[in-house]
């Protein structure tokens, strides 16, 4: 696509003549669409996501904030939604959503709200009707654009300004993030975890105390730590090393988040190194993992089009098995700049980036990617189970 090129909103029959959304790219491309959703417009990083299910909870993942998801599935939006499938506790988590078919009503049993209700009352903006797949094979092959999604429901637009705010935006290297996602204040987690047949329970039994440092922390990351025995307090991303000893955990758990990790490990790594040094079990998932990274001397790097998905290959080397997992990162872990006391564990099956890595002289792991899901599949609960068994073996 060149800088004139514009790509118009798929003609399946539906579509009104008047582009009523538009996303314009950095360099200028300008593609149109219809609107739906929260109606303005929000600048972002634009990527492309994999997942066949699960719509509510990618765009509530706090790790999206600073991003415009693409779908590849065709039909989003059509199951409805609910509160129960939000994932962050704080941030809205993607500021847009780009779909190729439009929104029908809701169609299931746990829906209470409809897809477009529900985006306007989060403030994210949608555009459908256009050809996806062209937009993903681009951000295959270009990179992840920076660019300006924009609804108006009387197609009015002013195009040079909202070329000018795509190709001002810095983009999301060197931006730290966290602030908008992390909680403010410290919390008790509540131990609610889901229940056959029930629904949203509480767990019933706490063998642990975890502290969470709340990074963009996902709900359900909570609710398996509460499935494993963990009574969790999640504090600010800005919390001190002293803070959060003075709590007296059993095992400290780095939650994911968005952003570059680099900017945010000006102030996480000194808490981390801090921490690991007084040798308390530790876990680290997606911007965690690239903080434990940071905290013992890695160094980190932005990637070409990032792994967005439920849908990926990740070799265990610990247990010789091939899992399927969930992914959200634009940032990897560089795994030559490991050092020698930092063991890889995961590796993506996909291009051979680090996923996932142990420290040898501490009891302290992390993963790269989302083994929560929400959504995705479960291959990976068993690292929950793998973070209480270093605290039952630290208590010993």
């Amino acid at each position: 696509m060149t800088d004139d090129q514009t790509m118009a909103a798929a003609d399946d029959g539906w579509a009104d003549p008047i582009a009523t959304a538009l996303l314009i790219l950095a360099d200028g491309t300008v593609i149109e669409g219809m609107g739906f959703g929260f109606i303005g417009e929000a600048v972002g990083e634009v990527c492309f996501n994999t997942a066949m299910t699960g719509y509510q909870e990618i765009l509530t993942d706090p790790s999206y904030t600073g991003q415009i998801v693409t779908f590849t599935f065709p039909h989003i939006g059509n199951v409805g939604a609910n509160e129960e499938d939000v994932e962050g506790l704080v941030s809205s988590g993607a500021c847009g959503v780009i779909v190729h078919a439009p929104v029908t009503g809701p169609s299931n049993h746990r829906s209470r709200e409809h897809f477009n209700d529900w985006l306007k009352r989060r403030g994210i903006i949608g555009l459908s009707g256009i050809d996806t797949r062209a937009l993903t094979a681009f951000i295959r092959e270009k990179g992840m654009p920076n660019a300006v999604i924009a609804h108006s429901p009387d197609g009015a637009f002013d195009l040079e300004g909202l070329k000018a705010k795509a190709a001002g935006w810095p983009g999301l290297v060197g931006m730290d993030l966290v602030p908008e996602a992390s909680a403010p204040e410290r919390r008790e987690w509540e131990g609610t975890t889901w229940l056959p047949e029930i629904g949203y329970g509480q767990s019933g039994h706490n063998k642990f105390r975890v502290v969470a440092v709340d990074y963009g922390i996902k709900s359900n990351i909570l609710r398996l730590l509460a499935d494993v025995g963990c009574a969790v307090t999640v504090v600010p991303a800005t919390t001190s090393a002293e803070e959060i000893l003075a709590l007296k955990p059993d095992g400290v758990f780095l939650s994911n988040g968005p952003g570059d990790p680099a900017a945010t490990g000006a102030y996480a790594v000194p808490v981390i190194q801090a921490l690991i040094a007084q040798k308390i079990p530790t876990f680290g998932i997606c911007l965690g993992h690239q903080m434990l990274a940071l905290a013992v001397g890695a160094k980190t790097m932005k990637m070409h089009q990032g792994h967005h998905g439920a849908n990926h290959p990740v070799m265990d080397f610990t247990t010789g098995k091939v899992e399927i997992v969930s992914m959200n990162h634009g940032f990897a872990v560089d795994p030559a700049s490991l050092p020698s006391n930092a063991k890889e564990t995961h590796r993506s099956l996909f291009d051979g980036s680090n996923c996932g890595f142990e420290l040898t002289d501490r009891p302290a792991f992390a993963v790269q990617y989302h083994p929560e899901a929400s959504p995705g599949p479960r291959d990976s609960h068993y690292l929950f189970a793998r973070f209480a068994a270093l605290m039952e073996a630290k208590g010993a």
